[in-house]
């Protein structure tokens, strides 16, 4: 069967391959793929891979016309919650024939299929979906004419043109995601630089999240996690083009009770050392140089990075792709035919184009489009504390609150959760991160007399506390739309919002997400975890009983 021949002419091709292995025969496509004058303009190798965290992981690849997604999940389970629609199966020693069905439900129409280890039933299986078998029963191609479920839409985008509105994190890894996938940017900003609102502070901390049932928190920020990782790596790495330190994160046990628990995820779960190692206190204290009554977890991969310099990176990444309207102050989203136009105050057009992405945090609320999602501000002040006040820190400690290693000096502790509006530095917060810092280290009079310095953020928060990635619901047309797929939405407007605490790492994932989306590329997450960061997730819950403010301990 001739993969080359059948590629030839595509837009985009996607293979699904049920061994990975040591990564040999997806190496061998992406060089055949690299060879070919005629080849598609775009490579997407999907493969179950074994030794990985649970869930989907994407692997940045040196050329971004490639992508790679491994899936460490039982076969079944992958099959259910690809979004993806494969042009090619390498099936190799599978089990059961109860796959047939779920594979047909996502092959494009005239998949190709080669397999190895097949039993005469799983070909009979494959066969009455649709696949038709030369004589050997090694290779087919589907041909079914039978009507089956709804696959995810493979969407033409013929204009690739989009705006971004807001230059912190969540605008600038859209920037680099559609960047990269070839798409013309404008960056529209209302200040006159990037990262001046939530993502401006000095440092931002990026480690894991646990959990002992693995809820959908916990799997969507470990992906999300992991992939910031690998697409830093990709822009120069912390400590390189990134301003910071992979020092590790030290997550103390907030009592005896918490430590229990823990320990029971560490039983439950055993994470891999580099991921993440539950410490008793005697390790926990030889390593810290400090106090831990009821030791911690190591993330020996976390660490700090000023947000501002992620944010330059990504956009350095963009090249000659990308525009900035920098200082543009507060704009209006217009529709006109087939594009968005977004206005200044006094009705200027500043920029156009038919796709745009909501990434302006909190900001998004004043937009006709967006004001009905269900976004708060907390209000977060970071206190910037001179060095010689605090113990020397080998890397970053957190329990309700955080401490940074000293950097050029300052070390940065925080940061409060206030429902308020205020801007400006108080003593009030300054003191509450105080307190909770003198905690972390155990020395009541740590830091004593620092005067208030620091900065003041406000973050972006969904009811759920999970982002919003994908496209924006039209609240007013959705009458009694009861599914996902049903909701009516604005064309062409789209939202990567909500980043809440963790937009350092949530950025990248949440834009690899959308721009594949946009692309009908694989998706690189599970499909229900995809639909849980859905924006018109709060249509179906907005008949429910009214949820008050959001509470800091939440």
């Amino acid at each position: 069967m001739d993969l080359r021949a059948h590629w030839r002419g595509r837009e985009r091709y996607t293979v699904f391959d049920t061994h990975y292995g040591d990564g040999a025969r997806v190496r061998a496509l992406q060089e055949a793929w690299r060879a070919d004058p005629e080849r598609p303009a775009r490579l997407h190798v999907v493969a179950l891979a074994d030794g990985l965290l649970p869930g989907f992981h994407r692997i940045p690849q040196d050329d971004p016309r490639l992508t790679l997604t491994l899936l460490a999940a039982p076969f079944d389970a992958a099959l259910a919650q690809l979004g993806a629609q494969p042009d090619h199966f390498f099936l190799q020693d599978v089990a059961g024939a109860a796959f047939a069905r779920p594979l047909a439900r996502i092959a494009a129409s005239g998949a190709q299929l080669e397999a190895e280890g097949l039993v005469e039933e799983q070909r009979a299986a494959l066969q009455a979906q649709g696949f038709v078998f030369d004589d050997e029963g090694r290779r087919a191609v589907f041909a079914s004419r039978k009507p089956r479920l709804p696959v995810p839409p493979v969407l033409p985008q013929a204009d690739k043109r989009a705006l971004v509105i807001g230059a912190g994190l969540a605008g600038s890894a859209a920037c680099a995601s559609l960047c990269a996938r070839g798409w013309q940017v404008t960056l529209v900003e209302r200040h006159p630089a990037p990262a001046m609102e939530a993502s401006g502070n000095l440092a931002g901390i990026f480690m894991p999240l646990l959990s002992r049932d693995d809820n959908i928190p916990t799997r969507l920020t470990r992906a999300a996690y992991l992939y910031a990782l690998r697409a830093w790596r990709q822009l120069g790495g912390i400590g390189g083009a990134i301003e910071g330190q992979a020092c590790g994160v030290l997550q103390l046990a907030r009592d005896p009770g918490h430590a229990e628990v823990s320990r029971a995820i560490a039983r439950e779960a055993p994470y891999p050392a580099d991921f993440a190692r539950w410490l008793e206190a005697p390790e926990a204290e030889a390593l810290l140089g400090l106090p831990t009554p009821s030791g911690g977890w190591l993330f020996p991969q976390g660490g700090w990075a000023r947000p501002g310099s992620v944010c330059e990176a990504m956009l350095q990444s963009c090249g000659e792709r990308l525009v900035r309207r920098f200082g543009a102050g507060s704009i209006a989203l217009e529709r006109s035919g087939d594009e968005w136009l977004a206005r200044a105050a006094d009705g200027a057009v500043v920029a156009q184009a038919p796709t745009v992405v909501l990434a302006s945090g909190a900001g998004a609320r004043s937009l006709a489009q967006s004001r009905e999602l269900p976004l708060s501000s907390l209000r977060g002040q970071v206190s910037h504390l001179d060095s010689g006040s605090l113990p020397a820190l080998p890397l970053v400690l957190c329990r309700e609150a955080y401490l940074t290693p000293a950097a050029g000096g300052i070390a940065c502790a925080g940061a409060t959760y206030d429902l308020d509006a205020d801007p400006q530095l108080r003593l009030s917060s300054h003191e509450e991160n105080l307190e909770r810092l003198r905690g972390l280290v155990s020395d009541p009079l740590a830091a004593a007399g620092a005067p208030l310095a620091g900065r003041v953020g406000f973050r972006c928060v969904a009811p759920d506390r999970l982002p919003l990635v994908g496209r924006l619901p039209d609240f007013g047309a959705a009458g009694s739309t009861e599914r996902l797929r049903d909701v009516p939405r604005h064309p062409g407007l789209h939202a990567l919002l909500g980043y809440a605490s963790r937009g350092l790492i949530w950025a990248p994932l949440a834009a690899e997400l959308l721009a594949a989306q946009l692309e009908g590329e694989p998706l690189p997450l599970e499909t229900n975890l995809v639909d849980a960061l859905d924006p018109a997730r709060f249509v179906l819950r907005a008949r429910r009983a009214p949820r008050g403010p959001v509470s800091a301990d939440e």
